[in-house]
């Protein structure tokens, strides 16, 4: 089972319901014997430029941030981790890119839940594999490709 710890640090009441995360990120953790749990933290800029700067010594606010848990050895936890999501930023991505805002939510919820399980997108080869997970869990949800340009989602 997949449990979720939902935090709301944000002024805006725009955001998706706690059963719209569980599904997205059961739909990336499908594994049943295997329980998890997840921090989600909904943050306002200010929050999400301050963690930004902190950890990846970046200015200005992110879309999401990822903080995988590590457990000291000889310790077992069902803890996968964080992501801290930035509720106004997605928001205007979202219309930047034309994109149905819950479809963005779903992408970049499903782009937290990877990093977590420890892929990445530094190199070329694993942002291409990265990319396409995501492209096939988003066809899961019936959401077509969040890379096309100019999506019409």
């Amino acid at each position: 089972m997949n449990y979720l710890d939902i935090q709301i640090a944000t002024q805006s009441s725009d955001y998706p319901t706690e059963q719209q995360f569980q599904c997205w990120v059961d739909t990336v953790l499908r594994d049943p014997a295997q329980d998890s749990e997840i921090v989600i933290r909904l943050v306002d800029d200010e929050e999400s430029a301050a963690l930004n700067q902190q950890y990846r010594h970046k200015s200005g606010p992110t879309n999401i941030l990822s903080f995988p848990f590590e457990a000291p050895e000889g310790i077992e936890m069902d803890l996968l981790g964080d992501l801290v999501i930035c509720v106004p930023l997605i928001d205007k991505e979202a219309e930047q890119q034309r994109k149905l805002p819950e479809h963005h939510w779903a992408h970049i919820t499903i782009h937290g839940v990877l990093h977590l399980l420890g892929y990445d997108h530094i190199e070329e080869s694993e942002a291409e594999e990265m990319e396409a997970l995501e492209i096939k869990l988003l066809n899961m949800l019936n959401i077509t490709n969040p890379y096309q340009e100019e999506s019409t989602q």
